[in-house]
């Protein structure tokens, strides 16, 4: 059993080991969409092979599409030649639902994909042909927040950033710099409208893609490289859009228990490929059965209304943004953070087991219903309380998701002020609520730096996952040792009062005492941290 056009016209095989098949006829399916392309997609990834892929086949599937995707990369070529041309653009899903059942599906709805390669002219003429076709009406993103930036953490352009803005559009061979030349492509073929849209997991999504396209429409006008019309056109709204979008899907890495299972089943070639990025790419792709993406309507060239009836939920900018802070800021990302970081004291591997453990279940509750839930603005086209129950009582604790608090572990000095900060704000601006009456948010806190000690509540060494401020906060809690006395709050002072960690300054709103408090409870020497939990959340 090969995962290529060959190796699938057995379908019987196939169906007799359980797989779901595409329904429709992918050679007439493949040449509506070369010649009249409606959707291409940069960035395929996990997140987009598991859903918006299986959107599209399905919608396909009961007839309601007649095209399928393009995808595109523009980052590690190799993903393109090693693992989508050599399985014919095909991949497998494998939806592991929390009742132990497993849904294994043959997604084919992706019929071309191309490498943004300048150096590629075979697949980078496709690409301007297919950004000058008429019916290109939706270009969309999953390429990681990073994705967008032009510069460094140090506010210094990335390599051949400057060199594109001198060059040109004809030139360009950064990233962000070939989606502006492809853009300037379709201006130049007419001013064709289309919706440039970020799908990626980060708030506004939207304006990083527009930011860093319009600086180079900017650049390439005053170096004179590029017709001063391409700035209007992208700056008109109804020519080109950059909405905003809600993500919400896991897609843990694939696992090797899934491995396994198709390996019995007699499915070949399932080997990943780590690429010489060291991007670790497989023929499948595990993930949950939830799956949310609220799309800001805005589409100048129109879209298929079928998407509508694909789960996708169309609404306007305003409401987006509420979606977002409901996730990010109470409903699903503190909850994630907080059994992150004491599932690595611990000493969990699956994000799953923790919610077995009574205080650890007893935190996320709490900081979810009692603490974040007052202060959530209803976005109205999801109901806050439901989709907390949805995420502890389905999502999380589903046993069959290879989740770990060490990957969500991983910069969580970036999450913290956006996932707890905003909910401390909220109180402070509040004329019924207090700060004071948050227990289990500074608790958090006070988890995350002993976590940096990198000695477990056992008191063994771990290591940390990777965070950009390691060698920034790190040396806070460098001296302190578990079973010691110590000077905690001139330990921790130049965390606690630094608002780009926690959002806000935790001595301004009250909060520093008590962080100090329980930290010093949590180093009292092996066990301390379980022994402040159960103190505190019980």
């Amino acid at each position: 059993m090969r995962l290529n056009e060959q190796g699938l016209s057995n379908k019987a095989q196939w169906e007799e080991k359980g797989y779901n098949l595409p329904k429709f006829d992918r050679a007439a399916v493949t040449a509506a969409t070369k010649e009249n392309p409606f959707w291409i997609h940069f960035g395929p990834g996990n997140i987009f092979r598991a859903f918006q892929a299986n959107v599209v086949q399905n919608l396909l599937n009961e007839g309601l599409l007649d095209r399928g995707l393009v995808v595109a990369e523009g980052y590690d070529y190799e993903i393109i030649e090693k693992m989508n041309h050599p399985h014919d653009d095909y991949n497998l899903l494998v939806t592991l639902k929390a009742d132990g059942n497993v849904e294994k599906t043959v997604i084919g709805s992706v019929v071309e994909s191309l490498t943004v390669d300048a150096e590629n002219r075979k697949d980078f003429d496709r690409l301007v042909e297919i950004f000058g076709k008429d019916s290109l009406q939706i270009v969309s993103f999953t390429i990681t927040e990073k994705g967008y930036s032009l510069v460094n953490g140090k506010g210094d352009y990335l390599p051949g950033v400057p060199e594109d803005f001198a060059n040109g559009p004809k030139k360009a061979n950064s990233y962000m710099g070939k989606v502006a030349a492809l853009l300037y492509a379709r201006y130049e073929a007419g001013e064709k409208p289309v919706a440039m849209v970020s799908m990626d997991n980060c708030s506004h999504n939207g304006d990083k893609l527009y930011a860093a396209v319009n600086t180079f429409a900017e650049k390439w006008a005053e170096n004179d490289v590029a017709e001063e019309g391409f700035k209007a056109y992208i700056n008109d709204a109804s020519k080109v859009s950059f909405p905003w979008t809600m993500i919400d899907k896991i897609t843990p890495r694939p696992d090797a228990s899934v491995e396994e299972i198709l390996r019995a089943d007699g499915v070949e070639e399932l080997d990943p490929v780590i690429t010489s990025k060291n991007t670790y790419v497989a023929p499948f792709v595990n993930a949950e059965e939830c799956e949310y993406l609220v799309i800001e309507d805005a589409f100048p060239n129109g879209r298929p209304d079928a998407l509508e009836k694909g789960g996708l939920m169309f609404t306007e900018r305003e409401t987006v943004d509420k979606v977002e802070r409901m996730k990010v800021c109470t409903c699903l990302n503190p909850l994630h953070t907080a059994l992150a970081v004491y599932g690595c004291l611990l000493g969990y591997v699956k994000i799953s087991e923790e919610m077995k453990d009574p205080e650890l279940k007893k935190l996320v509750e709490t900081i979810g219903y009692v603490e974040g839930l007052p202060v959530v603005v209803n976005p109205g086209v999801l109901d806050p309380k439901e989709f907390i129950d949805t995420v502890l009582n389905v999502r999380i604790p589903n046993p069959f998701m290879p989740d770990t608090p060490q990957r969500i572990a991983t910069d969580t000095s970036q999450k913290l002020p956006i996932r707890y900060g905003e909910t401390i704000k909220a109180y402070a601006a509040s004329d019924s609520l207090n700060v004071s009456d948050l227990k289990l948010i500074p608790l958090v806190f006070a988890g995350w730096l002993r976590y940096l000690m990198a000695v477990n509540d056992n008191g063994e060494a771990f290591e940390l996952s990777s965070d950009p401020l390691l060698d920034t906060v790190c040396p806070y809690v460098a001296g302190i040792e578990l079973g010691k006395d110590a000077d905690v709050e001139t330990a921790l002072k130049p965390a606690l009062e630094n608002a780009t960690i926690f959002g806000v300054n935790l001595y301004e709103v009250g909060m520093a005492q008590t962080v100090c408090d329980y930290f010093r409870e949590m180093i009292a020497g092996p066990g301390a941290v379980r022994a402040t939990l159960k103190k505190y959340v019980s």
